[in-house]
């Protein structure tokens, strides 16, 4: 009877130490991927409304990520702005941006931008002149909320090289009622 108990014993040590096993492997596999491909950022700012909101918590994909236009990136936080921006990529390398500050429009390479994303038209400037060429391997960002961020308009954010962008941002997850797809 207490040889049976004893091997009872025995195994359920070994369950439990697989089982352990079993969680410290999962963990180490999600560390992984969200270091290698993933990474969760914060909105912090106004700047982007009415596409995020302050405090959103975003997916970022950052694994061999190449800036497209119109898409919503994360710019890392050793840039001269001294912390992580979310901003939108208006314009990529050699395009030619031009901000119209009376109609409220922006154009790229001569096309006015269809912007059904942004809080109110562009009518806030700061201190770069249009029309900009944008210099290569770098791109032209600007917020969602047009008249209260601070981006690639002002020399002090300027454009940003391409190796400072960190991801494109794939999707809120919080708080729920934000929960979904960032376009």
């Amino acid at each position: 009877m207490e040889k049976h108990t004893s091997t009872q014993e025995t195994v359920r040590g070994q369950n439990v130490f697989e089982w352990y096993e079993a969680l410290i492997s999962a963990a180490l596999v999600l560390v992984l991927v969200f270091s290698l491909f993933f990474r969760i950022i914060q909105v912090d700012g106004e700047s982007m409304v009415p596409t995020l909101q302050n405090g959103d918590k975003l997916i970022v994909w950052g694994a061999g990520y190449e800036p497209q236009r119109g898409d919503v990136v994360i710019v890392d936080s050793y840039t001269a702005y001294g912390k992580p921006l979310v901003k939108r990529v208006i314009a990529k390398g050699g395009d030619v941006v031009n901000i119209d500050y009376q109609a409220g429009t922006v154009s790229v390479n001569g096309e006015e931008l269809q912007e059904a994303y942004i809080a109110e038209p562009t009518y806030l400037g700061y201190d770069v002149t249009f029309p900009y060429t944008v210099p290569e391997g770098t791109v032209f960002v600007m917020g969602d909320n047009r008249n209260a961020s601070l981006d690639s308009r002002s020399s002090y954010v300027g454009c940003i090289d391409e190796r400072d962008i960190l991801g494109k941002v794939l999707l809120c997850f919080l708080p729920f009622s934000d929960f979904g797809v960032v376009k």
